[in-house]
């Protein structure tokens, strides 16, 4: 027994002399920072540090955007207002013409009371989308008011029936639901999906809506009022907004102030919202015609956690929030009677008819989706028109003529931040050494301030790097919730190929920076914080990468005109986005991830798309009219640009990922003829990189010769 605890001992005092002797060198090679650059002495995982910061980040420019829009709203005039309809018009996505000459269809009588009856009604709105509902009518109407019930509400409602009761016709529309009909996504956010990438909005189809049933009255149009509560409430508070034609509005239930639109259920993003339109804004567009705020409690609602949607919450407003907005437009409180300005007899409590209500949901759920897709089959020609004042006749004509899209891209895409990036004051520390590279990895400042954003990523250089001598870059981008390690060595080797490592070992200096999609549902919420405000992930993340490649390039080893990016999956998504707008890249590499990209988000006829998948922030506002991949490509060139396809990536079908190629192809080679800077390879592998032609592209492209 005592030679067993001696044993044991023995044992012990070894372990913890190998523990001291591993820290010590650790601490030694951490302490070892690259030339020119001071310590990185940060602990804890500095990528949660990163999406902390950028966090923070979007929260004070989202208050510093409502500052400035609310100093603005104080000097509204006539003309303000006209251009602010038009901005709001755009930003909820009406663009489709409504149908002409569209009748009111209805049917039998399907309730009656002494005070009013009550049928069926439907007609045409736009494309082959209708709307649908019940109409109830007095036997003398003398104002027609179209109340939208929340969905919720639609069935237990009795305020269109007090309106009737006091002699309103009443139009009663049914709105998209809440219920799933695919997964566990909600119908709005799934029809939302696709709107989004095509400049639509749910929003702006159900204004449509209400617009509709007003162009159907024709001459009998006069006394127009709108109502409703909780989405209804907020349907109505826009139409009053942009159709002039509506002459009084009662809100119940949704008025507030709209700064965290960013924590509500997907279906309420609308881009740039915040920067011209809080609640009081447009409340300002309706005056001074009627409106009155009624302060009702808004339904609870609330998309969970898991559900592969975006979590989220429909806003109930405390007292001191409603009535501070109400103040800031220049309202004030009411109710029914408020809205009708007389006596008002409360009619009692008769439930809508509601038997065929399901019917007409799933009608109301499928013309849309019919016509989101209509809209998708013509995106192709929609984007034609669009690029049709780009010049391919001479190579200068082109780039003059491309930069103006650049710069649309860079605004209305993905959106830019006015900050001046800073010194990058480089922190780095040695992390690995091997017989052949040195592992470093480097903080960089981005932007000034307490909660200063920054980047962080991994350097390797090759240790055979003579004096005097520039290297080629190569910067490694990882995919979803990757991080630099994935890229380096056996962590997600499956994917990744160790391929910063390997491009180091072949002579190049590599750098993988950490981007910041990843941790789920804590980097999703930026991208909803972003859309407030006009910018996406990529308004961060271009300037990382600005940062990045300014200091790479400033590195006496590296050669500043030979920096090339190659991405994986998100990583390919970055590099579609993100060289457009970062000149320092001289070439791009798209791995795992090029395709028909809009046909990838708005499709629902297809296994492939991401209106499925629990991806809830891959949309991207406008898409399908602007800029797909092929046009991205297109603010790439004249730059080498190469994609890396594997047939049995699930991302796409190869004919996808081939037809959209082929018009990078025919722009390199038929237009610019410049054929020798593009390229596609085909391999027989998954969603991975591969490393075999490209990285031949990469020698070609960065000028640096195989090694013997």
């Amino acid at each position: 027994m005592f030679r067993s605890l001696l044993n044991q001992n023995a044992a012990l005092l070894y372990l913890l002399f190998l523990i001291e002797f591993l820290l010590i060198n650790t601490l030694s090679v951490n302490a070892n920072p690259l030339k020119g650059t001071a310590a990185l002495d940060w602990e804890g995982d500095i990528a949660s540090k990163l999406v902390d910061t950028a966090d923070a980040f979007l929260l004070k420019k989202i208050d510093q955007a409502v500052v400035k829009r609310n100093a603005r709203t104080k000097t509204l005039n006539g003309i303000d207002l006209s251009e602010h309809r038009k901005k709001l018009k755009h930003i909820i996505g009406i663009r489709d013409e409504r149908v002409k000459g569209s009748e009111i269809l209805t049917g039998v009588i399907i309730h009656e009371v002494p005070e009013y009856s009550v049928r069926n009604f439907r007609l045409q709105a736009f494309g082959g989308v209708s709307v649908e509902g019940l109409l109830i009518e007095p036997q003398n109407a003398e104002f027609t008011t179209i109340y939208i019930p929340d969905p919720e509400s639609f069935a237990t409602t009795t305020r269109p029936q007090t309106l009737a009761a006091n002699g309103h016709r009443v139009f009663v529309p049914v709105l998209i639901d809440r219920k799933t009909k695919h997964r566990k996504i909600t119908n709005r956010e799934f029809l939302y999906r696709s709107a989004f990438e095509l400049g639509r909005h749910l929003i702006g189809y159900e204004v449509q809506k209400v617009s509709a049933i007003i162009d159907a009255l024709g001459n009998n149009n006069k006394g127009i009022g709108v109502a409703g509560d909780g989405e209804g409430g907020l349907i109505a508070f826009h139409a009053a907004a942009v159709d002039e034609r509506i002459e009084r509005a009662w809100i119940i239930g949704h008025f507030g102030k709209r700064e965290r639109v960013w924590d509500e259920p997907a279906y309420r993003n609308v881009f740039g919202l915040l920067n011209d339109f809080g609640d009081a804004e447009i409340a300002k567009i309706i005056r001074p015609r009627v409106l009155v705020i009624d302060p009702s409690q808004a339904p609870e609602i609330t998309v969970p956690r898991g559900t592969g949607g975006k979590p989220g919450k429909v806003p109930s407003f405390r007292p001191d929030q409603i009535s501070s907005e109400i103040k800031r437009a220049g309202l004030r409180a009411g109710d029914i009677s408020t809205y009708m300005d007389q006596n008002v007899k409360i009619h009692e409590a008769i439930a809508l008819p509601v038997k065929e209500l399901g019917n007409v949901q799933d009608r109301a759920f499928n013309e849309i989706d019919r016509h989101n897709q209509q809209l998708l089959d013509q995106s192709a020609e929609t984007r034609r028109l669009y690029f049709s004042k780009l010049d391919t006749s001479s190579m200068e004509k082109f780039q003059a003529s491309i930069e103006p899209y650049r710069k649309k891209f860079a605004s209305e895409v993905i959106g830019q931040f006015d900050d001046d990036l800073v010194p990058a004051n480089p922190r780095t520390r040695l992390i690995s050494e091997t017989e052949k590279v040195l592992t470093y990895e480097v903080v960089l400042d981005v932007f000034r301030g307490d909660q200063g954003l920054f980047a962080y990523g991994i350097l390797v250089i090759p240790k055979d790097i003579k004096e005097g001598e520039k290297r080629p870059v190569v910067v490694c981008q990882h995919g979803l919730e990757g991080r630099p390690q994935s890229t380096i060595g056996e962590k997600d080797h499956h994917y990744y190929k160790a391929f910063t490592t390997e491009l180091a070992n072949l002579g190049f200096v590599t750098f993988a920076p950490q981007n910041i999609y990843i941790f789920q549902d804590r980097f999703r919420a930026l991208q909803f914080k972003a859309n407030a405000i006009g910018k996406t992930l990529f308004s961060i993340m271009v300037p990382q990468h600005q940062q990045i490649t300014d200091w790479l390039g400033s590195l006496e080893f590296a050669d500043k005109e030979r920096i090339g990016f190659y991405g994986l999956s998100y990583g390919g998504k970055s590099a579609m986005r993100i060289p457009p707008l970062v000149s320092n890249y001289c070439l791009s590499i798209c791995s795992a991830d090029f395709n028909e990209w809009v046909w990838k988000n708005a499709s629902t006829r297809s296994r492939y798309s991401y209106v499925w998948s629990g991806e809830y922030e891959i949309f991207e506002w406008d898409l399908g009219s602007t800029f797909n991949y092929a046009e991205m490509a297109t603010l790439i060139a004249p730059r080498p640009f190469m994609v890396e396809r594997g047939h049995f990536d699930g991302v796409a079908p190869d004919e996808t990922v081939a037809y959209e190629f082929a018009k990078v192809r025919n722009l390199y080679s038929a237009k610019l003829g410049i054929g020798e800077r593009t390229k596609i390879e085909w391999f027989v592998g998954p969603h991975t990189i591969n490393g075999k032609e490209t990285f031949e592209f990469l020698r070609q492209h960065l000028n640096w010769p195989k090694k013997q």
